[in-house]
């Protein structure tokens, strides 16, 4: 950046034309404290013959190096000013006669020292910096004074091959620059190489130093080193540079403060950044949108991004200029709180504002929905930006992929990626890298290795994360050979494996039972110089409980000589692994009675598998001691706890622990609260259920179709259970409340799926509203809905119960054809279909049969209990007398059936098998016969 330097650019015309004579009665030209004359030598004279063709404006982009010219003027004086006799002396006249045109003087500098070698002294750097700062040429300066101060070997002007120190560098600059503008610059350079190189220390010393030289440091250059500070993470120590320049004089301009905003904020001291704005108003100045920006930035990292939106929209009623980053950084840390409802309301409040939401603001909407498992909103929100004519990037991709397989969906991460890249969406390693680790899941190694392969083919590098992931892949498969061949090839492209890449390999070898080889591993790593962490022998602990080497994992346990707690933390997973519930409940009390607190994820993970399980009351003592040694349950601890409870019908304690979700803090989700009202409406506690589903509408949730469908079942059987066992009293009432709940999913578009269906079939079909059910069942499929057996089965059911064999026989037929089979309930459903129409036939004295009969119809006569064949295999009925005498041998409606009982069973053995197994296990209690006596009677 260039200082003061519009004054020094009016003592030169933008092009200056020189002649030999003109610089022969030259006057003295004094720059930076030392007076001397243009020099004649024979190489300044054939120096200045290229002048005249040369433009020397100040301008500091017009300055650097034209390579063509100055190479070919210094090129053909080679012999003169790269002579075997150069000396020090002879540079810097070359160099005080080269004044009027600094690149040449540069040019000069650089080849005498690279191509002839020679060792620049100390007097010929000061005279390159006075020409350079006379001419204000800052980066040229910038980059010189790295050279100095750079440490490195392959820097030929590195200190390594200097011949001064850099304190008698600067020495020689304050006796040789006069106090001003050349020595200000100087300093402000070096302060800034230092700075760029990261050398804060001596940084911070030369500016101290120019308070003693009787100037302070320019504000553009302490800006610099405050920012590069911060970046750094040293927030601590650009306060501490911004008060103690402040006492010296410096006068902060509004970057300043809003550097120095940034800074406290960081660092969390959010009531000190506040203080800066009362200073900045005290100073007469107005803060700028950045400074807004970082306060803002600064209360969403700090979890304060309520009040970092209420900033943001102050500024914007007072006009002041804030840019779209700072909804960026507010939408991020509500998602970070995990408050997603004001998050959406920022991100649609914009639009509302006559703001457009750009790339930056769809992206950040779409990692937190991600990164909170809300993957529709995720995809329905990339959707609509797309629309908008927004493309996609990589970043986004990546979240979204990344989102599947966290969310444990790897088998659509592949399909997914797919997707994108169809759309021609530039896809990064990191893309690459989720697909490959999604397939490596999935046992899909192969598909993995190919990906690999693709990347090579489009010119992506593999590092050593891709080499990791493949390694896992192949031990999770179980190939060792082929995991330490990927190992071996690592190595050969000039990757050494990290402690990832070994604890990758201990977990691996672990888990396969390899546990002499898992311990030899940590002999090799030390060898080549990686020494195993805590998280190598927590893999081995682990990994060894999940390949079932539980006693081996303890051994390792046991030898470790200092035991942290995230050793003891991975034991109780190890434990949990292995389902050993009880050893790891025992050892984490046990740690607890010692003083020592396994890690939340412990908890967490015990906690889940003993609500697996089942035991609620192991659960429940572990989910109060969580609480009383202050762990926070997260939001999934809390609903696996809830849905263990609702499963046992615990609804009493369910909503204790509902109830101290919400005073934590925590909001419910539609999950939550429809696992609550099943709870309530399986014990007839509609009231109860419907209080909570107005309080989730209250909150802002809204109801699924799930929530619908339990309240629906609910309602129905309370109706039936209120009025009774009494046919006429069900078909004369209207259940109560469904029809309301029925308009209410219309109004909110929410279409019945066909579990829905199925439960009004059911619930009508058991009131007695056979029409009904019909009716249902016929909307469902002319709606485009397939029913599925269960619908059928529901409907097979209602036919049954009004004595509709016909129609029950043909709705078994027709899931025959679409390939359904009927399920448990289904032919004990049409066995009490047949029972009491023969009883109604009894009473009538007639048997009435079907017209036409299928081999679905065969088989239900078949496993008719009363059934028998006569002597030529015809199937006869026998009616049951009151007392014991044999049973009277009924016709068959005076016709026989046209195909024998053999023939029908053989063509139902071999055309549905499954169905002939299925009905041979049925017990007796429940059919009255084995279908095997029939079978072996027609046989």
């Amino acid at each position: 950046m260039l200082f003061f330097s519009s004054s020094l650019r009016l003592a030169f015309p933008s092009k200056l034309f020189v002649t030999q004579k003109f610089l022969r009665f030259m006057p003295v030209v004094h720059g930076g404290g030392a007076s001397f004359k243009w020099g004649s030598s024979l190489f300044s004279q054939m120096a200045v013959s290229q002048l005249n063709s040369s433009s020397a404006s100040s301008d500091e982009d017009n300055q650097l190096d034209s390579s063509s010219s100055l190479s070919s003027s210094i090129a053909s004086h080679e012999t003169l000013h790269l002579s075997p006799d150069l000396d020090s002396f002879r540079v810097v006249e070359i160099l005080r006669s080269l004044r009027a045109e600094p690149d040449l003087a540069i040019a000069f500098f650089h080849r005498s020292k690279e191509e002839a070698g020679f060792r620049h002294e100390i007097s010929a750097y000061v005279e390159l910096v006075k020409i350079l700062c006379y001419w204000g040429l800052d980066r040229k300066l910038d980059s010189l004074f790295r050279g100095i101060i750079l440490p490195s070997k392959e820097q030929p002007g590195g200190p390594e091959n200097l011949p001064f120190l850099i304190s008698e560098f600067l020495l020689r600059l304050e006796e040789e620059l006069e106090v001003g503008q050349s020595l200000f610059r100087a300093y402000n350079a070096l302060v800034k190489s230092y700075v760029s190189v990261a050398m804060f220390d001596d940084a911070i010393d030369v500016l101290f130093q120019t308070r003693r030289k009787g100037f302070v440091p320019h504000i553009f250059t302490c800006n610099y080193l405050l920012n590069r500070l911060i970046e750094h993470g040293k927030m601590d120590m650009a306060v501490a540079i911004y008060k103690q320049l402040k006492r010296i004089g410096l006068s902060p301009n509004d970057y300043t403060h809003a550097i120095v905003i940034k800074a406290l904020c960081k660092k969390g001291a959010l009531e000190e950044a506040a203080d800066v704005f009362l200073e900045m108003e005290k100073a007469g100045l107005k803060p700028s949108p950045f400074a807004y920006s970082a306060y803002i930035e600064g209360l969403c990292t700090n979890h304060r991004s309520a009040l970092g939106y209420k900033i943001l929209r102050a500024c914007n009623e007072s006009k002041v200029n804030i840019d779209m980053y700072a909804y960026v950084v507010v939408i991020r840390g509500l998602f970070n709180e995990m408050k997603l409802d004001e998050a959406e309301s920022v991100f649609y409040g914009m639009g509302k504002d006559g703001l457009v939401p750009d790339l930056h603001v769809y992206g950040v909407m779409i990692q937190g929905y991600c990164k909170t498992h809300n993957l529709l909103k995720a995809l329905a929100l990339h959707d609509d930006m797309v629309l908008k004519g927004m493309k996609t990037n990589y970043v986004i991709v990546s979240s979204i992929l990344q989102c599947l397989c966290n969310m444990g969906m790897s088998s659509d991460v592949a399909d997914q990626f797919e997707k994108f890249k169809g759309l021609g969406i530039f896809l990064d390693e990191i893309s690459y890298n989720i697909v490959i680790n999604a397939l490596c899941n999935l046992g899909k190694v192969e598909q993995a290795v190919e990906l690999v392969e693709e990347m090579k083919s489009k010119g992506m590098v593999l590092d050593i994360i891709h080499y990791t992931t493949l390694i896992k892949g192949h031990l999770l498969q179980g190939k060792i050979a082929d995991a330490l061949n990927l190992v071996e090839e690592m190595n050969k492209m000039g990757f050494k494996p990290d402690i990832v890449t070994y604890n990758v390999l201990a977990a691996g070898f672990s888990r396969n039972g390899l546990a002499s080889e898992a311990l030899n591993l940590l002999d090799y790593m030390k060898e080549q110089g990686v020494n195993p962490d805590s998280v190598t022998y927590n893999m081995i602990i682990e990994n060894l409980c999940k390949g079932e080497k539980v006693k081996e994992a303890e051994l390792v346990f046991d030898h470790l000589e200092l035991k942290s707690v995230d050793n003891y933390s991975a034991m109780v997973r190890g434990y949990c692994e292995a389902n050993h519930t009880r050893k790891a409940f025992d050892l984490v009390f046990r740690l607890l009675k010692q003083g020592t607190l396994v890690s939340k994820s412990c908890f967490f993970k015990l906690l889940c598998k003993v609500c697996v399980a089942g035991d609620n009351d192991t659960a429940l003592v572990l989910f109060e001691t969580m609480v009383t040694m202050k762990i926070e349950p997260t939001k999934v601890m809390y609903n696996k706890l809830l849905s263990s409870l609702c499963k046992t019908g615990d609804v009493k304690m369910a909503q204790h622990i509902f109830d101290i979700y919400v005073e934590k803090g925590l909001t419910p989700d539609v999950i939550d609260y429809t696992m609550m009202m099943n709870s309530y409406c399986r014990l007839n506690c509609l009231q109860e259920a419907f209080i909570l589903f107005h309080d989730m509408k209250r909150k802002g949730l809204e109801p699924d179709l799930i929530t619908y469908t339990v309240l629906l079942d609910g309602l129905l059987k309370a109706h039936r259970r209120s009025i009774g066992s009494s046919q006429k009293a069900r078909k004369m009432s209207e259940p109560v409340g469904t029809s309301i709940v029925l308009s209410e999913m219309q109004e909110m578009q929410i279409r019945p799926d066909v579990i829905l269906y199925t439960v009004l079939i059911d619930g009508y079909s058991k009131l007695g509203k056979f029409q009904d059910a019909s009716v249902l069942f016929r909307e469902m499929v002319e709606s485009g809905l397939e029913p599925d057996a269960v619908a059928y089965t529901a409907l097979l059911s209602s036919c049954c119960n009004r004595g509709d064999v016909d129609g029950a026989v043909t709705l078994i037929n027709e899931m025959f054809s679409k390939g359904l089979e009927p399920d448990t309930r289904a032919i004990p459903a049409l066995h009490r279909g047949i029972m009491n129409r023969k009883k109604r036939s009894f009473r009538n004295n007639v048997l009435v049969y079907p017209t036409y009969y299928t081999t679905s119809s065969l088989l239900i006569l078949a496993i008719a209990p009363d059934e028998t064949c006569d002597k030529q295999g015809y199937l006869q009925l026998h009616k049951p007398r009151k007392d014991d005498r044999p049973p009277e041998k009924l016709t068959l409606c005076k016709r026989k059936i046209s195909i024998r009982a053999d023939e029908a069973i053989e063509h139902i053995k071999v055309k549905l098998p499954k169905i002939i197994n299925r009905a041979e296990e049925f017990t007796k209690e429940e059919m009255s016969v084995k279908l095997p006596k029939i079978t072996n009677r027609a046989d």
